[in-house]
């Protein structure tokens, strides 16, 4: 296969993807976090001043932020969610991003799609990485099948075209892991250097990688033992490497130094100190509630002390969890089964089975008994596949992390593992495909890859309902998992053409999500909410409620649980809704 047929097949993937997620978004409105993250991000590039969303770092809502710089927008610095004086209390910047997008003379369509764009442009710029990776690896044939893997992934597609910081994730911790294992191959100054720089910007994509730092630090202590032939070279080893490791994460806290220096420009050190004392007033470690605000009060750290806190913000909120319903329970504690579950139901069941074609080959590779000199052959494959192991070790650790978390929203929080998945699946397919027989190999993953490129196209564009065959498809998705695995609020425009369509003077609604029904929906809008009595609701209306809400309420409460429950089960009676809204919104007709 030449280079120009493998990079013209590569080209057309990556091509073909942006085209889906682009034309995908233009009836969206916003999802539940987006009005946060793009609020906050024009606030730290016009205002310097990053009071709003310290939970998550700021690259990814800087760069959605970049292409309103050139719009003619009105940031509300007058209104009080800007200005509060008492506390950050979390719904302040729920509130401010409603008024930045609908009550300041705004365009919130205008915004959403030029704030999107960048996020496309990071999906695009994974996908370059796993197709290079995967080619310098195994060639181009298994580079093309994990590009393809990677180019209609259902949960990329979806979530790389939303202002979140997923995708983000995701491009940070394969690419600084590309580099960091290229450093340890070749511990040059250049690629010293560059290690350290992708590994900065990668903590100024999301605070779950922080996880690097252990992984490359096991990494390290891995690498020493199996190029060392004894423990004297192993010491000389290690000790070299853990010293370069440290000037590593050197450049690592020179790279996130300006960054966040230029968002803390304008924010009143006093403010800052009173802010960090309150997000951290509950924190289980007390050193923290003491540490970070004091160096908030010295201005050489100032900027340390605002990523600090937002690493320690978000730890907390992984043991705190989140509500949420998922196998017909609700629960603010979180399930150890979540991710595995949703992962199976929410990626492809073609790609599932190339996975199990891969692990069956790869069992066939082991020719002798596991028993039988075990340590030693585990050791020799270690030094043989150290990239192979490397990338096992990243997603057993974050699988690990992820299941023990109380934090289940959503299969995206799984998609730094996805990239090495896939490119791992495509190398061991590349090998099953190397002997024969050809034809029945070629004919079974050419009907497998035919039938993913259909139930992802199929659902254009509604790619973040996505469920496979096993939950029933887009329809029978809500039944198990709901939020950002179904619905995030995205389809409020398109209730809003389903109601013009349909002529309706009224609906009452109960949305959840980043749009703001009153600005579309306008006069044909009444407020509904859960625990609010059936009998308010006039018969011969129509009632509109979002899939997380409809379903949170219908649920049975986990042991533990205590929060009203069973509030929408009145609404089984009137099933099957006469309308699902993009899969998300289900409309009733109250008879």
């Amino acid at each position: 296969m030449s280079n120009r047929f493998t990079y013209t097949i590569a080209g057309f993937l990556l091509f073909l993807m942006l085209l889906m997620a682009f034309f995908s978004i233009l009836d969206d409105s916003f999802t539940t976090d987006e009005p946060v993250h793009v609020t906050a991000g024009y606030s730290y590039l016009t205002q310097k001043d990053m009071r709003l969303n310290a939970e998550h770092p700021p690259l990814i809502k800087d760069l959605a932020a970049i292409p309103l710089l050139f719009l003619d927008l009105n940031f509300p610095r007058d209104h009080p969610a800007w200005t509060q004086e008492d506390n950050p209390f979390w719904w302040h910047q729920f509130n401010l991003g409603g008024e930045f997008l609908y009550k300041s003379g705004n365009n919130p369509d205008q915004i959403l799609l030029w704030s999107r764009i960048p996020m496309i442009l990071i999906l695009i710029l994974v996908g370059f990485f796993v197709f290079k990776w995967t080619k310098e690896l195994y060639g181009s044939r298994a580079a093309l099948i994990t590009l393809f893997l990677f180019s209609f992934s259902p949960t990329f597609i979806s979530h790389g075209r939303l202002i979140t910081t997923d995708v983000g994730a995701a491009a940070g911790a394969f690419i600084s892991t590309y580099y960091f294992i290229k450093f340890l191959k070749e511990p040059t100054k250049k690629n010293l250097i560059i290690s350290g720089v992708t590994l900065g910007l990668a903590q100024l994509i999301k605070f779950s990688l922080f996880l690097l730092f252990p992984i490359f630090s096991l990494l390290i202590l891995i690498w020493s033992m199996v190029k060392s032939s004894n423990f004297k070279s192993f010491l000389k080893f290690f000790g070299i490497y853990l010293l370069k490791f440290i000037l590593i994460c050197i450049i690592f806290l020179i790279v996130i130094f300006p960054v966040y220096q230029y968002h803390v420009l304008n924010y009143p050190p006093e403010r800052q100190v009173r802010d960090a004392e309150f997000l951290l007033s509950n924190h289980p470690l007390q050193f923290l509630r003491k540490l970070i605000p004091r160096m908030a009060k010295i201005p050489i750290l100032r900027a340390y002390a605002q990523y600090f806190l937002g690493l320690s913000m978000i730890f907390q909120r992984a043991i705190g969890g989140h509500t949420t319903f998922f196998l017909g329970e609700i629960s603010a504690a979180g399930w150890p089964q979540y991710f595995p579950i949703v992962y199976i139901i929410k990626e492809s069941l073609a790609f599932h089975i190339l996975s199990a074609i891969s692990l069956i080959y790869l069992s066939f590779l082991i020719k002798e008994p596991p028993w039988k000199n075990t340590f030693r052959r585990i050791f020799d494959w270690i030094r043989n596949h150290f990239t192979e192991f490397s990338m096992m070790i990243f997603i057993l650790i974050y699988w690990a992390s992820s299941i023990t978390s109380n934090l289940n929203i959503g299969v995206r929080h799984l998609l730094p593992v996805f990239p090495f998945t896939f490119l791992l699946v495509s190398g061991l397919l590349n090998l099953w495909l190397k002997n024969p027989p050809y034809g029945i190999k070629y004919l079974i993953i050419g009907i497998l890859i035919l039938w993913q490129v259909i139930s992802v196209i199929k659902i254009y564009p509604y790619f973040l309902t996505y469920f496979n065959e096993i939950a029933g498809g887009q329809d029978g998705g809500y039944r198990y998992t709901v939020d950002s695995n179904l619905d995030w609020g995205q389809d409020l425009k398109r209730l809003k053409k389903w109601i013009e369509e349909n002529k309706i003077e009224k609906i009452y609604l109960d949305y959840f999500g980043g749009g703001n029904p009153e600005y579309y929906l306008k006069e044909k809008y009444a407020s509904w909410w859960g625990t609010r009595n059936p009998k308010e609701l006039p018969k011969g209306n129509y009632l509109a409620v979002s899939a997380s809400l409809l379903q949170g309420g219908r649920a049975k409460p986990a042991p533990g649980f205590d929060q009203p429950y069973g509030y929408y089960l009145w609404l089984y009676q009137y099933e099957p809704p006469i309308a699902k809204i993009g899969y998300s919104i289900f409309v009733y007709y109250i008879r």
